[in-house]
């Protein structure tokens, strides 16, 4: 049995859409298509019910599901497990976010790497919907991330509240002041958005919006200008005065949260890395 075969079929479960599977998995739509035919011809009966956009699985297609995901997660497990040192009891694989490896995760990682010598690690960078993904197939076992997914099979722990601070090159700035030139709007997610929106209603469309709180620090310090971005990240420059805070600006906090599967070989060594976040 082809692994890929099976990693694709439970992709076009997950997203109902063969043209979004192919998009996720880096393959044409053709690619996909023929990947499921070829597993329906080893099974020997369709897996999946096609009508126009609506992709269900055939009732075949739920009894096979839940061996599909044994198995593609026992091959992950597998392949970490036969690449152990000989000094190494257990691996943990850990992906985050750019904005939660900036702010929380180079120590967390540090702090397994001091603490936990048995383990072998991996870790990985990704947005939340590939994390998501690599979740329910197995590829890695802890996420963190600033949303929190509503997907059953997974366990979601709040790990603790990041403070948000608008912060500027300028000191003794208003928010009024830092809003009406040169602010940089930081998308830390939607829940952000919509309470910075409540605070500054009659807030001037900014010239620049990114997506990463690094982009806006690294741009801050060179072209200078105000921003909202993580305490944690800017506490230095804080304290030795390149950036300074905009006190009147309202603190905005964003959780964070570790995510991993409700059931897993790895547990043990789950449940070690997350001790050490609390």
């Amino acid at each position: 049995m082809d692994i890929d075969l099976l990693r694709t079929f439970l992709e076009v479960h997950r997203t109902r859409h063969f043209g979004r599977a192919a998009e996720n998995l880096y393959l044409s739509q053709s690619a996909i298509s023929a990947r499921i035919r070829h597993l329906e011809d080893q099974v020997g009966t369709p897996l999946f019910t096609r009508d126009r956009n609506d992709i269900r699985l055939t009732a075949v297609g739920k009894r096979l599901l839940p061996h599909a995901e044994s198995i593609v997660t026992a091959w992950h497990r597998a392949r970490q497990e036969v690449t152990l040192g000989a000094d190494m009891e257990q691996s943990l694989s850990v992906g985050g976010t750019p904005s939660m490896w900036d702010i929380l995760m180079q120590d967390w990682l540090q702090q397994i790497y001091q603490k936990m010598p048995d383990l072998a690690l991996t870790a990985d960078v990704a947005g939340p919907n590939e994390l998501l993904r690599s979740l329910l197939d197995g590829t890695i076992d802890m996420a963190l991330t600033f949303e929190s997914p509503q997907v059953v099979r997974l366990n979601v722990v709040e790990l603790q509240s990041i403070p948000l601070v608008m912060v500027s090159s300028k000191k003794g700035v208003s928010a009024t002041e830092a809003l009406a030139k040169n602010y940089l709007l930081v998308d830390w997610g939607t829940s952000f958005l919509t309470t910075h929106a409540k605070n500054f209603k009659d807030c001037p469309s900014p010239r620049l919006r990114v997506g990463l709180g690094r982009i806006a620090y690294d741009f801050l310090l060179h072209q200078g200008g105000s921003a909202y971005l993580a305490q944690p990240m800017v506490q230095n420059d804080l304290d030795t005065q390149s950036l300074y805070p905009v006190d009147d600006a309202p603190v905005i906090k964003r959780p964070a949260f570790a995510v991993y599967p409700e059931r897993s070989d790895n547990s043990d060594a789950i449940e070690r890395a997350l001790a050490l976040l609390s």
